[in-house]
């Protein structure tokens, strides 16, 4: 079946750099790269979510995850402080 893909100019420049290099069709590499693509498993696809990173705190414990409401609170307080300043209060 025949598409049309639209690429960046220095990605199809590398790409066909890469076909030339292993004597390929540009046609074939690119059908490799799909395949190979669709074959990934779900976690490691680029764009797919990762699990975020604990922090620890400083006696190595872990820091607990903030709720939305927390975290709202949290950003309330900061706006205040700032507007306070802003005024000289």
């Amino acid at each position: 079946m025949r598409t049309t893909l639209d690429l960046p100019d220095e990605l199809f420049r590398q790409v066909k750099a890469k076909a030339a290099m292993e004597g390929a069709k540009l046609k074939d590499l690119l059908t490799k790269y799909v395949e190979n693509g669709l074959r990934q498993s779900p976690g490691t696809t680029p764009g797919s979510r990762s699990k975020l990173p604990v922090i620890r705190g400083r006696g190595k414990q872990q820091i607990p995850p903030l709720s939305g409401r927390r975290q709202a609170q949290i950003q309330e307080k900061e706006d205040l402080a700032k507007l306070n300043r802003s005024f000289g209060r």
